[in-house]
């Protein structure tokens, strides 16, 4: 009887979930469209045992005083699935190494230089009369490819930075140093043959655009050399001022180049149009510096979610993502240029996004804004193309 007793106190209770439909669509909200239920799931999974090894980690860094920097095997796992795609899963299975040197490219992060690109050829285009004998597809192609090159060179260097500052470390985002990926020297020389890539195009531009050589070299070298001292050199990004840059070179500095490779003139009518595009990818950089601000902290560097704390970074993040749309509202209300409010379709994005933020999940943010950021970017531009001549801002 005593035996019958301690094997009924034994008994684990049957403990059942119940979940309102109401739940289960937000769940399904959360996740992103492209990823089915089975991975979303296994996401779960992995974020769970990920969780277990940061309290690890976290203990490491109470005792030492210090990040850890040695990430567990499924946390890289976890991280580098992140941030994977199309390419790289293609390439993964006969082409390893080629698949290794894309992921170190960061190319979720490209949408920055597609966006502005886009929108300076469409105003170039506008600004001739919308004169298809004016459009320079081999300009266009060159301008591209440099934009693109000098990126991913300066993403290299980002990832050369800090990782060798102790920025990176086992939750880091950028996985390249961390889970040797590639080796330090090999991200030294991809971003050189990078940035002689890069130099390349420039040639090319100068060779196929109307432009006059020392306007294009201008504002090339001024984007190239900020792509550098982002991280290197001075660190810009280690002082607060990394926002600066982004918002500078990923708005009126690309939108200004690829306008004057196909209009062949400087005016400073673009500058103004490469302001709600700058905003929406400054929001970006925003999410990715809020979700690493805490390890950011330990390694001694200041960026605006620090400095500003959590309730000021998000009054500012709201900002930079509402306010290109409110621009471009106000724009078409007064010119009458309907085809502006076309951006407009990505604001549902745009409260999810919010949404997001203020519930701190920012884990995939910055992946997901790129993307809208992207869609944001060539419905502007086609917005741009639309709109008869007469009715776009200043063009009249």
């Amino acid at each position: 009887m005593a035996q019958s007793r301690r094997t009924r106190l034994l008994r684990v209770p049957e403990v059942r979930f119940n979940f309102s439909p109401k739940d289960v669509r937000k769940a399904r909200r959360d996740d992103d469209d492209d990823v089915t239920t089975e991975t979303a799931a296994d996401d779960s999974a992995a974020a769970s045992n990920a969780s277990e090894s940061s309290s690890e980690h976290d203990d490491v860094a109470a005792a030492t005083g210090k990040p850890s920097n040695e990430a567990t095997p499924s946390e890289s796992r976890r991280m580098r699935r992140l941030h994977s795609s199309a390419v790289y899963d293609a390439l993964r299975p006969t082409h390893p190494r080629l698949a290794s040197y894309w992921m170190a490219l960061r190319p979720w992060s490209f949408s920055a230089s597609l966006a502005p690109v886009a929108l300076g050829t469409a105003l170039a285009y506008k600004s001739g009369g919308g004169d298809a004998a004016a459009f320079h597809a081999g300009a266009l192609i060159a301008t591209l490819f440099t934009v693109l090159s000098v990126h991913g060179a300066g993403n290299l260097v980002n990832s050369f930075f800090d990782y060798h500052r102790g920025i990176d470390s086992a939750r880091a985002d950028d996985r390249t140093l961390v889970d040797a990926i590639l080796t330090t020297e090999e991200v030294i020389n991809f971003g050189a043959l990078l940035y002689f890539l890069g130099c390349v195009g420039f040639v090319a531009i100068d060779w196929l655009s109307p432009a006059r050589m020392e306007h294009l070299a201008l504002i090339y070298f001024g984007g190239l050399s900020s792509s550098f001292l982002y991280t290197g050199g001075f660190g810009l990004k280690y002082i607060a001022l990394g926002d600066v840059v982004i918002v500078v070179t990923f708005g009126p500095v690309c939108v200004l180049f690829a306008f004057i490779a196909q209009a062949g003139r400087l005016s400073l009518l673009p500058l103004a149009y490469a302001i709600p595009l700058a905003l929406n990818t400054e929001a970006i950089l925003h999410a990715n510096n809020a979700r690493d601000a805490a390890t950011d902290a330990r390694a001694g560097i200041v960026t605006l979610p620090i400095l500003l704390g959590a309730t000021a970074a998000y009054a500012l993040f709201v900002l930079l993502l509402f306010a290109p749309y409110m621009m471009l509202t106000v724009a078409a209300l007064h010119c009458g240029a309907a085809w502006l409010l076309l951006p407009l379709l990505t604001l549902p994005v745009a409260f999810r996004m919010e949404r997001q933020y203020r519930g701190r999940d920012l884990r995939r943010l910055p992946t997901r804004l790129a993307k809208m950021n992207l869609a944001f970017g060539m419905l502007y531009s086609v917005g741009c193309l639309m709109t008869p001549t007469n009715q776009l801002p200043g063009f009249a």
